[in-house]
């Protein structure tokens, strides 16, 4: 593997070198760790005391970092790398990094795959031990399907996508260019959809057929453990670019708009659209039939029950933790609250009426 120069990487990501050009980048590492040899990255300004200190042989930083650096008269003799977004800059010089370090160049199909007759597996793909890839499926060039992952019928893979081990894919579902399926993803399963009947003895609940399919974009990325439901009718689509993170629950005719994260644990119920660009925090939760306008932020533990119109907004219902002591002071005060609403409800009435009866007020004042 070719070590490349700071140059090298300025040119690859379109950043400015300050300093030594020429200088070989073995690695990277975070500030308080990092080496000469090393690349680290400054992106936000709490950690400027910790850049400074860095032995890091570089660190990529914005122009404004820079200048609070040069002004602590610490910026000469050292090697800068001047991005426009650090973290971004330092993302992709991690790709990079993990591009040269790949070794793993298997392709065919490992003998105890089970792949049918008439499905597509170019040359080009890599299917790994126990992988079963059933009738009519088609994957695009250099797909790699890793130990026990299930493709099945009909369904169709996009150029470069890894799946990694035990991953499943049910029949007719679409996984687009560039993805990255982690561990135990289950994508199509069948939604939750029942209709109640209510009879004689009690609630039966009839299995409503799940006949849509569970569609991903381009460059999608789905964290280990995550559930994406099949449509009911329509599809569940999740755009390009979009990124979710491990055990996230997606139902049935959802749609999740391009580029939008998704953090641990969220869950959205079904027919609910997000918009593009958003953030939705771990553990947050939305209600079924909701539409959720372009880059909103939902904080982590959210419930969202209305639709949101306005882009851009950010919403939180979380109440901020507290010593146990003033929580349980508090919730005492937050259960007392219907019997308090109802005096007020009744002393407004009581105002009411004395301001609409002045011989009260002159029987009360004179008594």
């Amino acid at each position: 593997m070719q070590t490349p120069t700071l140059g090298q990487l300025a040119t690859d990501t379109g950043a400015q070198v300050v300093g030594d050009p020429d200088l070989a980048v073995h690695g990277l590492a975070p500030l308080d760790q990092a080496g000469p040899g090393q690349l680290s990255f400054l992106s936000n300004p709490l950690y400027l005391a910790q850049a400074l200190a860095s032995r890091a042989g570089a660190v990529i930083v914005s122009a404004a970092d820079l200048e609070r650096i040069r002004a602590e008269g610490q910026a000469d003799g050292r090697n800068w790398l001047v991005a426009r977004n650090p973290y971004v800059c330092f993302a992709r010089i991690a790709q990079g990094f993990e591009r040269r370090a790949n070794t793993d160049h298997r392709t065919g199909i490992d003998p105890r795959a089970s792949v049918a007759a008439d499905a597509v597996v170019p040359p080009s793909c890599f299917i790994g031990p126990n992988v079963v890839i059933e009738s009519g499926a088609r994957l695009g060039e250099r797909v790699r399907i890793l130990a026990n992952g299930f493709v099945g019928a009909g369904a169709q893979i996009g150029d470069d996508t890894l799946i990694y081990a035990n991953v499943s894919v049910y029949h007719q579902c679409v996984v687009g260019m560039r993805c990255i399926l982690h561990s135990g993803v289950v994508l199509g399963a069948d939604g939750f959809g029942f209709a109640p009947d209510i009879g004689p003895a009690g609630v039966e609940y009839v299995k409503i057929p799940q006949t849509g399919r569970a569609v991903l974009g381009n460059d999608v990325e789905v964290g280990a453990n995550t559930a994406i439901d099949r449509g009911a009718m329509a599809d569940t689509v999740v755009e390009d670019g979009c990124k979710l993170d491990n055990q996230v629950q997606i139902a049935h005719n959802v749609r999740v708009g391009a580029h939008t994260v998704i953090a641990g644990c969220a869950a959205i119920a079904g027919s609910t659209k997000v918009g593009r660009f958003c953030v939705i925090g771990g553990s947050a939760n939305f209600a079924g039939h909701l539409n959720i306008a372009d880059r909103t932020t939902v904080s982590g533990g959210t419930s969202i029950t209305k639709s949101i119109t306005k882009p851009g907004g950010h919403f939180t219902s979380v109440f901020p933790f507290l010593p146990h002591g003033d929580w349980e002071r508090n919730a005492a005060i937050v259960r007392g609250l219907t019997k308090l609403r109802e005096r007020v409800v009744q002393l407004e009435k009581r105002l009411r009426g004395q301001a609409g009866n002045p011989t009260q007020h002159t029987e009360e004042k004179s008594s």
